[in-house]
């Protein structure tokens, strides 16, 4: 067989174990195996090279694999009626529709959160959510709701890996964890950038797992610590309706 052949073999292989993730959120080197019927040396090659490219990450504890979050990204150059989050998007649409402002759902890739589907505020000024963007992890309410309610194990390596301008920073930072695990929410006031705000709710899904968080955003003189409080469990209420959408 020629390289030309081979290197197609390794394509079709690469998309067959992309493919068994259809139905299942993670699973282990043995099972895509089964799953594809391929050999686990060639099938553990493969995934090596996924997880390189972000399209395949790895859960060290369990050993098991899942989508990367590069799918995620493909995903927001697709069409509206073929985007993976448009499941979500009426909720988000009639939120939007009952606050006047951005909505945005954001997930967790290392140090950093994405956005992944966005639902823009139809007012002249408004905060514009383009999707696909990385922003920081140690600012702004989604950050603070996607550290706040992850796992233990989670929350202590990305507080130790971000990076503080000081050891006071970051003890604040901690600080607002025990109270957003209360509330349920976080908010943020200017944080990022200069006349904006934002509060932001988990989504849990089905099986009570962290999978996103969800956020209005719009200029902080509309967008006030008070309206935030007001319109907290509207927002809670959605993201719970949405939790039940997701596996």
């Amino acid at each position: 067989m020629d390289d030309t052949k081979l290197t197609v073999r390794a394509v079709e292989r690469a998309l067959d174990i992309l493919s068994v993730f259809t139905d299942d959120t993670e699973l282990s080197l043995t099972e895509i195996s089964a799953k594809t019927q391929l050999h686990k040396s060639t099938v553990h090659r493969l995934l090596a090279s996924l997880e390189g490219k972000d399209f395949i990450t790895r859960n060290a504890e369990t050993e098991k694999y899942r989508l990367g979050f590069r799918i995620w990204e493909l995903a927001a150059n697709l069409s509206q009626s073929d985007d993976p989050a448009t499941l979500l998007q009426p909720e988000m649409e009639r939120l939007r529709d009952a606050l006047g402002e951005t909505i945005s759902l954001y997930v967790r890739d290392g140090r950093e959160r994405i956005r992944i589907q966005a639902v823009q505020s139809n007012q002249a000024i408004r905060r514009v959510a383009p999707i696909g963007a990385r922003l920081p992890l140690n600012v702004g309410a989604s950050s603070k709701v996607l550290i706040a309610f992850a796992d233990k194990d989670v929350q202590d390596e990305v507080l130790a890996e971000l990076e503080w301008s000081g050891q006071a920073e970051k003890a604040a930072f901690v600080k607002q964890m025990g109270e957003i695990s209360q509330l349920g929410y976080a908010t943020s006031v200017e944080e990022r950038e200069p006349g904006a705000a934002a509060v932001a709710a988990p989504i849990f899904n089905r099986s009570h797992r962290l999978v996103a968080t969800l956020a209005v955003s719009g200029p902080s003189n509309r967008l006030t610590l008070a309206k935030m409080k007001e319109h907290a469990a509207l927002i809670i209420g959605t993201a719970n309706r949405m939790g039940k959408m997701l596996k």
